[in-house]
């Protein structure tokens, strides 16, 4: 194959990949918007609804009576989970099996998402650990704090700013401080 002939495939290659890679940017759903792109987009997506408890409450989440607070600085947050999804052995983006609420001046305001999956329920149809969007999921053992069989989690911090990272558990500007059990 000479120089010019080889040059000419090379150039054509670039240009198809250019033309696919374009295309893939503007991929749009059958409503015209554009798809969300990253997990936090789709949790954003999803849990809008739920940015009122009591929608939560109606959709099966059940609030925990409990703040989790970290261990060395900052907090999760109430969480209100629904059980059926935890138990399902399965995940999915648009459906979060926890909704993490924190409570300030007497208002619960939606601040993250958890997914968890018990392990057994996970590896019974997956040999590999879970992943979201390439993001592991953190193994927790039993026994636990929670009193949960192992399970595997992550928090999606889509509704406030985590200094320490998007799918950090702890969040330093998430407080218990003004959590009231059974509010």
């Amino acid at each position: 194959m000479n120089h010019q002939t080889f040059r000419s495939i090379v150039v054509a290659l670039v240009m198809g990949l250019t033309v696919t890679l374009a295309a893939a940017g503007q991929h749009e759903s059958h409503q015209g918007q554009a798809q969300p792109s990253t997990l936090v987009d789709i949790v954003r997506a999803a849990t809008e609804q739920f940015l009122d408890p009591e929608v939560a409450v109606a959709n099966g989440y059940v609030p925990k009576p409990f703040c989790v607070t970290g261990p060395e600085q900052g907090a999760m947050g109430v969480h209100y989970v629904n059980g059926p999804l935890v138990g399902d052995g399965q995940l999915d983006p648009e459906k979060p099996e926890s909704l993490v609420y924190e409570s300030r001046n007497g208002r619960l305001r939606l601040v993250a998402v958890e997914y968890i999956v018990l392990a057994d329920a996970w590896h019974a149809h997956n040999p590999q650990p879970p992943a979201l969007f390439g993001q592991l999921l953190n193994y927790i053992a039993a026994p636990n704090r929670y009193g949960n069989p192992n399970f595997y989690e992550i928090h999606v911090w889509a509704w406030k700013d985590n200094p320490f990272g998007t799918f950090v558990d702890w969040n330093p500007r998430v407080s218990c401080a003004d959590h009231v059990p059974g509010e």
